[in-house]
């Protein structure tokens, strides 16, 4: 039986988490949603980017508002429902004070006053919500995919579809 050497094992676990991106600064995402379930399943979704991902959750207008004119807070992405409590979706991309994230809408809506009203207040993309679970799994991380760049690479390079 091999005696456990902590130094060692130490270091395979830290290269391992290096080699995994474990070892670098976690990108923030804001995500503005009032569902319980569907925070919680973007939470678990984003723990297996193979970015690191740090998502903050705002649950209603008021709150991402006020979130978005923090001074430190600066999220490389936005990820928007439109059905939102006090202050809707549309509002906030209205009154958005941070034009420079881009803000994808995430929304089961498909009314398409809906989309062409979000993209022309400045939303990035329009992504309706699958109601598949995996489905739901697979669009989270194609968002994250194309508008979020890891931390040591900056935020740039993200393009409107």
């Amino acid at each position: 039986m091999r005696k456990k050497n902590r130094v060692t094992d130490w270091f395979r676990l830290e290269s391992h988490a290096i080699a995994m991106g474990v070892g670098a600064k976690p990108v923030q995402i804001l995500l503005i949603e009032d569902s319980a379930g569907d925070a919680l399943l973007t939470g678990q979704i984003v723990a297996e980017s193979p970015i690191p991902i740090k998502l903050v959750i705002a649950r209603d207008g008021v709150q991402a508002l006020s979130m978005l004119v923090e001074p430190g807070f600066d999220p490389a992405l936005i990820i928007l429902d439109l059905n939102i409590p006090m202050i809707s979706g549309h509002a906030i991309l209205e009154r958005n004070p941070r034009k420079d994230i881009p803000v994808v809408v995430f929304s089961v809506s498909d009314d398409p006053g809906d989309i062409q009203r979000a993209l022309a207040l400045g939303a990035r993309e329009y992504v309706q919500k699958p109601m598949n679970l995996q489905a739901y799994k697979l669009a989270v991380l194609a968002l994250i995919e194309k508008w979020v760049q890891p931390e040591e690479n900056g935020a740039e390079g993200a393009t409107a579809s």
